[in-house]
């Protein structure tokens, strides 16, 4: 908000003239703006916002992604935000203590910062990229100029770019014969269609890498079909996800009847699990820094 001097009373006995100068001689002094309203051209910053994890071992791939954003905006703070109120609540309930993204757009003007480049660390422009994030930071206010830069996939160029990474980095950790499944998460969103998509590219490049997911289409039905319609008896499950948490701990690689890797070995699939998040992998965090090189660059923008 604007700053506002307060009012101050005019001391008996001296001149109008003398105080008015003392007056403005200390409004020049004070900041011109305050707290929300900072000047323009000032500060620029970055807010990196993920789901989040509550699973200490998937926090390697924010890790590995906050070493890279610092590496590659040396001169710009870095600031983090999760979207999921279940994750903040654990992290807190374990004394950590991570920002919402109302509460770090707060943070960050307060903090004077005036020009902001906004980067989702989600899959696919979904509910959580939509709702949690755009329509926040859209609807904050206070900023001079703020660009959100796009989750991993959301054109075509980026699918194509996604389904090269995705075979460049995993393609030289399975055996031979051994296929590659990518577990998505999958939404009732329109979003959803990225998951399908990516299939179409994968398969023109690899007839044995396949994307399921755990809330959408395809399914691990669909996946498992194919699977034994081409034969396979051997699977490399990787999480497409920007870390490996619950999700890849649980509904992928768990021992429970339902998880993949258990409903493969029923089909007579061995899978073997990777237990890391996209972004501990260089290939796949260059293409979430790419979204952000163009965000930054933005903030110069008019």
């Amino acid at each position: 908000m604007r700053f506002v001097p307060r009012r101050r009373p005019v001391p008996s006995g001296l001149p109008l003239a003398l105080f008015l100068a003392l007056f403005l001689a200390l409004s020049c002094a004070a900041p011109a703006r305050a707290g929300h309203d900072a000047p323009a051209g000032g500060k620029a910053a970055i807010l990196v916002v993920a789901f989040g994890t509550s699973v200490p071992e998937a926090r390697k791939a924010f890790d590995d992604m906050d070493a890279a954003v610092r590496q590659a905006f040396p001169g710009m703070a870095v600031h983090w935000a999760f979207t999921s109120n279940i994750i903040r609540e654990k992290l807190a309930a374990q004394g950590q203590v991570t920002d919402s993204v109302p509460a770090a757009l707060a943070r960050l003007l307060d903090a004077g910062v005036t020009r902001l480049a906004v980067q989702s660390l989600h899959a696919i422009p979904g509910e959580e990229f939509h709702e949690k994030l755009v329509r926040t930071v859209r609807g904050f206010g206070g900023f001079d100029k703020v660009v959100i830069g796009q989750p991993l996939m959301s054109t075509d160029e980026d699918m194509a770019a996604v389904a090269d990474a995705l075979l460049s980095t995993f393609g030289p950790l399975r055996a031979g014969g051994e296929a590659l499944v990518f577990m998505g998460h999958g939404t009732h969103h329109p979003a959803n269609i990225y998951y399908p998509g990516l299939q179409w590219y994968l398969e023109q490049r690899d007839p044995l890498a396949l994307v399921g997911t755990v809330e959408g289409t395809p399914s691990l039905e669909w996946v498992v079909a194919r699977l034994a319609e081409k034969g396979v008896s051997r699977a490399l499950l990787v999480p497409l996800m920007s870390v490996a948490g619950d999700h890849a701990r649980n509904d992928m690689a768990g021992d429970e009847d339902d998880s993949w890797k258990s409903v493969l070995a029923a089909r007579g699939i061995a899978a073997r699990p990777v237990l890391q998040g996209l972004a501990e992998f260089a290939p796949l965090r260059e293409l979430w820094l790419e979204h952000l090189r163009r965000a930054v660059a933005g903030l110069d923008g008019k």
